[in-house]
């Protein structure tokens, strides 16, 4: 029953995420930019009700397997418009982003730490995603292809923001030392990532070295 429950509020969610973002672009209140990012960070939000509804890696890997199938299907149909890509093609980023989900979802669920993955989704969610806002409005010195100072150090802080507070709500036991060494390997994986990729590398990266450093 808590399973289901878990999965209602899960959609629920979501839904009103996409049906929000939805609404500002088409009535023209934020740009499809802001709306995009509005979900990729909103959803990573999810990973705190999968903590609460969920007990194990079958269970809280029910909801990811959902969003990569959605996903796909969006991927040929362009459902939502508010969240795809301007001038551009096909964005497997999103897919990326829901199969990061799903991984994490077996392997943290499953050694019994899903602070763990928590880390790596969170930071994906937000420190990407305001990164990617704050150097797009902020932006003016770049350093790396599109990467620009101004949205590597937002990153970077709000990684360190998340780090600190997982280590401090879940008693995960980071040092000082090992939490730098966190947030830095998260701003390198974002930065050196292809186009899509740091939904990948970003996430699972993370996750794998604070679950060494256990």
């Amino acid at each position: 029953m808590r399973t289901l429950e878990g999965i209602i509020v899960s959609n629920v969610y979501v839904l009103a995420l996409l049906l929000l973002s939805t609404y500002l672009y088409k009535t023209n209140k934020l740009p499809r930019e802001a709306t995009r990012k509005l979900v990729h960070i909103g959803v990573s939000n999810w990973w705190f009700i999968a903590m609460w509804y969920f007990e194990n890696a079958l269970t809280a890997a029910i909801v990811p397997v959902m969003f990569v199938i959605v996903n796909l299907y969006s991927l040929k149909r362009q459902l939502f418009k508010s969240i795809e890509r301007e001038h551009e093609g096909k964005d497997y980023g999103r897919l990326y982003y829901a199969v990061s989900f799903l991984v994490l979802s077996i392997v943290s669920f499953g050694i019994g730490r899903p602070e763990v993955g928590g880390i790596g989704a969170l930071i994906m969610g937000y420190a990407d995603g305001f990164a990617a806002l704050i150097g797009k409005r902020f932006g003016k010195h770049k350093f790396w292809k599109n990467k620009t100072v101004e949205g590597t150090l937002a990153a970077g802080l709000i990684s360190l923001l998340i780090v600190v507070s997982f280590n401090n709500m879940y008693h995960i036991g980071l040092t000082l030392s090992e939490t730098g060494l966190v947030v830095f390997s998260a701003i390198a994986l974002e930065v050196v990532s292809p186009h899509g990729l740091d939904n990948l590398m970003v996430p699972l990266g993370t996750a794998l070295l604070v679950y060494f450093l256990l």
